[in-house]
């Protein structure tokens, strides 16, 4: 992978970190190929939580390349839109929690890639927006339909038609991001956090993910059902009963192994 770092610590923790530092960590075809890839090793893994982040001090992601879509037709641009929001869907759809650690731009493309992950954490220096409309075409990655399920929809139509770009303490209060870091501290929040998450009874978290998903916009009967179905689905698994069987006897649970 030329453009994306991929890193499997002990705690089966997952970063990847879009590296193309020279054009901002800027998503071109290479780069979403290169994440494509990343997202299958991941599962081929069996990690239990994935960070994603852009290399260096000034950009998450800041936007797909304009340049080259200077030029495109409009069959080229679909294909373009349609390849990156198939890659953005799979990591939507990981079976493992995500966690984007914004560590600065998140722009247009890389606002949309935030907005695929579950949890996002961001730097003092990050800044969010959406300028797609002040180049003559909306969002193309998702961020009609991701961001105005993230924030509140006069808050995502605002920046959208407005192209306005949202500081850190503004995400936080409007809902975008979880917390706000100083840039030093990013890395290790975003690394503590993915880990609480990977200590957990994996087919739990995989479960409440798929609730999560799956319920997330539908009617309550159905959400519930889809709740109900999950719920169920993890009884018998040998996590299950080691983990209520120690609570039972005021024991300390033995390591997860994820059956």
């Amino acid at each position: 992978m030329s453009y994306v770092q991929y890193e499997l610590a002990d705690d089966l923790v997952v970063t990847l970190t879009i590296d193309r530092q020279e054009a901002l960590n800027a998503l071109n075809e290479q780069v979403l190929l290169d994440l494509d890839e990343a997202l299958d090793r991941a599962v081929a893994d069996h990690a239990r939580a994935v960070i994603v982040t852009g290399a260096g001090d000034r950009s998450f992601v800041a936007g797909a390349d304009v340049v080259k879509m200077s030029t495109m037709t409009s069959a080229e641009a679909l294909a373009f839109s349609d390849m990156a929001n198939r890659i953005f869907l799979k990591l939507e759809r990981l079976p493992m929690p995500t966690v984007a650690a914004v560590n600065g731009w998140a722009l247009g493309g890389g606002c949309e890639l935030s907005c695929a992950c579950d949890i996002r954490l961001a730097s003092e220096k990050a800044a969010f927006g959406q300028p797609e409309t002040g180049l003559g075409i909306p969002p193309g990655f998702g961020g009609t339909q991701r961001l105005v399920r993230t924030v509140t929809p006069g808050v995502a139509k605002e920046m959208i038609y407005t192209t306005r770009k949202v500081k850190a303490d503004r995400a936080l209060a409007i809902g975008l991001v979880n917390e706000v870091l100083p840039p030093e501290e990013l890395m290790d929040a975003a690394h503590k956090l993915a880990s609480e998450i990977a200590a957990q009874a994996p087919i739990g978290v995989r479960a409440a993910k798929r609730a999560l998903t799956l319920g997330t916009g539908t009617d309550m009967a159905t959400a519930v059902a889809i709740e109900a179905a999950q719920f169920a689905s993890c009884f018998g698994s040998a996590d299950q009963r080691e983990a209520m069987t120690a609570f039972a006897e005021k024991r300390k649970h033995a390591p997860f192994e994820d059956r």
